[in-house]
C-alpha cells in the first residue's frame, strides 16, 4: 500500500455534479463563468439534483416547493432560545439544528429516492431561515418568517434584516450562491458521502458535512479574511502586517488551493463584487486593502487567491456579521450537498479506505500489578 497524505490526487468515485479541470470550474459541464453571469441560484439548484438547467414552469415549481417548505418548527425556534449565546459559534448552532431538524421529519428514515428528494427540498428550503433566526434571536429579536413572494437570495436578506433587500444586494448574494454552491470532492461533501455511504439518513449527512465546513481550513477561511482585514484596520497597514505574517511563515487565509494552480476561477466575480459594494457602501478601504494584500502575496509568494478572500469584504458590505460568512457557505454549498448525497445513494458503496500502519509492533501484554 501506498500513502497520499490527505488523499490528494486520489479519485474517490465518479460524479456527474461538477468538475475542476484545468482550473475550470464546471456545474454538469456548465462553466462556472457563464453561471454566475446568467442564473438564478434556484436554478442552480435545479441544475446540480437533475444535472439539466430546467424549464420555465420547472423553475416555477422549484420555487413554489422551495417557499412552501421554507418556515420551521417553532420547537427549533425556541430550542435556539436556550443555546449560549454569548458562547455559541453560529455553524455550531447550524450543525446542532440541522440534526434537531430531522427528528421533525416522518420520513427522515426513509431512503428511498422519492423520500430522500423531498427531504433535499426541505432541507435546502429551511436552511436560510435556520440561519436567520438564529442570527436575530442572539441580538434579542425575533425571527422574521420567511415570504413566498421572494427569490431565494432576496428572502435571505429580508428575513435576515426584517426589510425587503434592494436589487444591487439581492443580485450581489444571488451570485455568491451561485459561486458557492458545490466544488467537487472538497471535504464537507466528501465526509457527506462518508457519512450516507453506511446507508445513514440525509439529515445525518448534511449535519456531517456542517461539522467539517466548521473548519477555518474549509469553510470559516473567509470568516478569518474578515478578521485580517479588520486587524490590518487601513491601507498604509497593509504593507507591514503582509511581511511580517511572510516573515514568520504565518498562513495567510484566502489564498492558495489545493486543486487550482492558476487561481480559482470563482474569485475574479467576487472581486468585481467586492469593489462595486465597498464603493457604494463608502467602505472602499476594505477592497484596496485586499487588492494590495494580493498584489503582495502573489508577488512574492506567487499564490493566487481563492473564493473566500473576496467574499470575506462582500458579505461584509451586505451588513452581513462576520460569523455568520460560514453558515451563508452552507446555506449555497447544502444544494451541492445534496446532490452529491443522492448521486451517493443511486449507486451506493461503502467507503472504507485503509491505514498504513507504523507504530510498535510484537508488544506482549504485561498484567496491571507488573507494569
Amino acid at each position: 500500500m501506498s500513502v497520499t497524505k490527505g488523499l490528494e490526487g486520489v479519485v474517490a468515485a465518479t460524479t456527474t455534479i461538477s468538475s475542476i479541470i484545468d482550473d475550470k470550474l464546471t456545474y454538469v459541464g456548465y462553466d462556472i463563468d457563464d453561471l454566475a453571469e446568467n442564473s438564478s441560484f434556484e436554478e442552480i439548484v435545479f441544475l446540480l439534483w437533475h444535472r439539466r438547467l430546467p424549464k420555465k414552469d420547472e423553475l416555477e415549481n422549484l420555487k413554489k416547493e422551495l417557499a412552501e417548505n421554507a418556515e420551521i418548527p417553532d420547537e427549533v425556534i425556541q430550542h435556539f432560545k436556550t443555546y449560549p449565546i454569548d458562547k455559541v459559534h453560529p455553524m455550531a448552532a447550524l450543525r446542532t439544528a440541522v440534526s434537531y431538524l430531522g427528528l421533525f421529519d416522518d420520513e427522515a428514515d426513509l431512503l428511498d429516492s422519492d423520500a430522500n428528494y423531498r427531504k433535499a427540498i426541505r432541507l435546502q428550503a429551511k436552511m436560510p431561515t435556520l440561519v436567520t433566526a438564529f442570527s436575530r434571536i442572539r441580538k434579542g429579536l425575533e425571527p422574521v418568517a420567511p415570504r413566498k413572494d421572494l427569490s431565494f437570495a432576496a428572502n435571505f436578506l429580508y428575513m435576515l434584516n426584517g426589510e425587503d433587500p434592494d436589487e444591487i444586494a439581492v443580485d450581489a448574494f444571488n451570485k455568491a450562491l451561485v459561486l458557492h454552491a458545490d466544488h467537487e470532492f472538497n471535504a464537507s461533501t466528501f465526509t457527506a458521502r462518508v457519512c450516507v455511504a453506511t446507508l445513514s439518513d440525509v439529515y445525518s449527512g448534511i449535519t456531517s458535512a456542517i461539522g467539517a465546513l466548521k473548519g477555518p481550513l474549509h469553510g470559516g477561511a473567509n470568516e478569518q479574511v474578515m478578521k485580517m482585514l479588520t486587524e490590518i484596520g487601513s491601507i498604509e497597514n497593509v504593507e507591514s502586517y503582509i511581511q511580517r505574517k511572510l516573515e514568520n511563515k504565518e498562513k495567510i487565509m484566502g489564498f492558495g488551493h489545493r486543486v487550482y494552480r492558476k487561481g480559482d476561477p470563482r474569485a475574479k466575480h467576487l472581486k468585481k463584487m467586492s469593489e462595486k459594494l465597498t464603493t457604494l457602501t463608502g467602505e472602499r478601504k476594505w477592497y484596496d486593502m485586499s487588492v494590495k494584500i494580493e498584489e503582495i502575496v502573489t508577488r512574492q509568494k506567487n499564490i493566487p487567491p481563492n473564493v473566500d478572500f473576496y467574499s470575506a469584504s462582500v458579505y461584509h458590505s451586505l451588513g452581513i456579521d462576520h460569523d455568520l460568512f460560514t453558515p451563508i457557505f452552507a446555506v449555497s454549498r447544502v444544494s451541492g450537498w445534496l446532490a452529491h448525497i443522492l448521486e451517493q445513494y443511486d449507486n451506493n458503496r461503502l467507503i472504507r479506505p485503509r491505514a498504513e500502519y507504523i507504530g510498535p509492533k510484537k508488544q506482549e501484554y504485561v498484567k496491571l500489578e507488573d507494569r
